[in-house]
């Protein structure tokens, strides 16, 4: 996605430890136009499969769910990362190490709105590693959801968790997929 590219050469920042920093209009602060491209993006690749649900993770992957799945028309669902309160059923849940923040959480969701009747379109901003899908596939499998696509917004694809994804049969498609970065420039994988 061109759109989405230029932003980030624009306005990503590289910085020590292989982190792109997009906060200024991805994962802090949002472009909401640029997340409506983002949303019909989406809706190009995956408007095609039989979804009933939409599920990300807390917290970044909700603006990004949402905005697409007003083309959708589906409901979302998002895996919380800490127990609360307002979570008073059985949960399905995945333990998942987090990349930038160097340590593990588990992600959990609610059984009551996951199930085997359900095929489920994955969205999420960064893959870099693919603990976070991999956590999502677990919820998934747990509920006995079928998982049509994962859709990211940025991959790290010089990390090998897209990669490995794909190896293994899943439907994965990134809007942009970084190959090199460094401070001195980003290079992109062309699509």
């Amino acid at each position: 996605m061109e759109l989405l590219k230029q932003r980030i050469l624009t306005d990503g920042v590289v910085k020590e430890g292989n982190i792109l920093k997009v906060d200024s209009f991805l994962n802090h602060q949002i472009d909401i136009d640029l997340l409506n491209e983002v949303g019909k993006e989406f809706y190009r690749l995956f408007g095609g499969e039989d979804l009933t649900k939409i599920v990300t993770i807390e917290s970044s992957g909700i603006a990004i769910a949402a905005i697409a799945a007003q083309y959708f028309h589906l409901p979302i669902l998002f895996a919380k990362k800490a127990q609360s309160k307002n979570i008073d059923g059985e949960v399905y849940s995945a333990t998942i190490r987090s990349y930038t923040h160097g340590n593990d959480y588990t992600a959990i969701l609610e059984k009551k709105f996951l199930g085997p009747s359900d095929r489920i379109l994955i969205l999420d901003d960064f893959l870099a590693t693919g603990k976070a899908q991999r956590g999502l596939l677990e919820i998934a499998r747990q509920a006995g959801a079928a998982v049509a696509g994962i859709g990211i917004v940025i991959e790290k694809g010089f990390q090998g968790g897209g990669d490995a994804l794909r190896r293994e049969g899943y439907n994965l498609q990134s809007l942009a997929v970084v190959d090199e970065m460094s401070p001195q420039g980003i290079v992109f994988r062309d699509l």
